[in-house]
């Protein structure tokens, strides 16, 4: 194919796409008010959630697949290029935080490495090999899970980590914008979120990438709320790296088991500062090394912990 022939395959291609489509009604609005525009943003974006309300019953079983596997040990990786990778890396990144993951146990990969996320790394995206080759250096595993991220659902990058997951036996989950997207079929769960023709022709950012976000805070949430990470919808895993996440262990502590301070104080105290083990210690009035155990009897899951030491 020549390369003329290749720029035509590809205009045509992307005038196939639903993200990539012109809208006549926008074509004056850069004469609009700047409040005009806002509200037409706005509205353009209030309909994203409802886009995404349509794909739940596809990511709810995303969700029970990729949480199984991490159950067994297994690793959740993300993979796009451009917006869709720095959402995916901005996810895997407050991971740990929030539900005190270990290192290397969500993963964020963007085309062309961390450079890009900052700066557009030519060429990047369009390399199904460099996929390949980031996946590789992770050593899958079955229990492992790949979501591939792509707006378009036909970004090389975001496809060739998929079918090299897939091919390894690793979970696939393929994240796109478009429906009949090559990313959702070459996936074992696809997830086609169809919110339309972006306020700006083409800049996937917008919806798309606020789509993509909504998804993901789903994955990762909903996937350590079944693993135990949160009791009720308290953060009892938080990783208290700094003074306001100090305090908010302690407000967590406090709201999941009515102590006052200096209780909660000594508990923390008692347990290095482990929410879930001060928690322990305080409902069922057992010591620091007695609720370590008692946690890793019960696989981290403080309900389960609960019940074992009778409380």
């Amino acid at each position: 194919m020549t390369s003329a022939s290749r720029r035509d395959d590809l205009r045509s291609q992307l005038a196939s796409l639903t993200t990539e489509a012109v809208r006549p009604d926008l074509a004056e609005i850069d004469r609009l008010p700047t409040l005009d525009i806002a509200r037409l943003m706005n509205g353009e974006d209030a309909a994203v959630a409802a886009a995404v309300a349509e794909r739940l019953p596809e990511i709810a079983g995303a969700i029970d697949a990729v949480a199984a596997r991490m159950a067994r040990g297994g690793r959740l990786v993300y993979a796009g290029a451009g917006t869709a990778g720095r959402l995916g890396v901005l996810d895997a990144s407050e991971c740990p935080p929030t539900f005190n993951t270990e290192p290397g146990q969500v993963v964020g990969l963007i085309a062309g490495g961390p450079r890009a996320m900052v700066a557009s790394v030519e060429g990047a995206e369009d390399s199904r090999e460099l996929a390949q080759a980031d996946l590789a250096g992770l050593a899958l595993t079955a229990d492992d899970t790949v979501v591939g991220i792509s707006a378009s659902g036909r970004t090389p990058y975001a496809l060739g980590a998929v079918r090299y997951a897939r091919a390894r036996g690793a979970l696939t989950v393929g994240l796109a914008c478009n429906a009949g997207s090559a990313l959702a079929a070459a996936a074992e769960h696809g997830i086609e979120v169809v919110v339309g023709p972006e306020l700006l022709a083409g800049s996937t950012r917008l919806k798309a990438g606020t789509a993509q976000k909504l998804v993901l805070n789903m994955l990762s949430t909903i996937t350590m709320i079944r693993l135990g990470k949160t009791y009720g919808n308290l953060m009892v895993d938080v990783r208290a790296s700094n003074e306001k996440l100090r305090a908010r262990s302690r407000r967590i502590v406090s709201l999941a088991t009515g102590a006052g301070d200096d209780e909660i104080e000594r508990a923390l105290a008692a347990t290095d500062g482990e929410v879930k083990d001060a928690i322990l210690v305080l409902l069922a009035g057992v010591d620091g090394p007695s609720a370590a155990r008692l946690l890793e009897e019960s696989g981290g899951r403080l309900r389960a912990a609960l019940a074992a030491a009778g409380a």
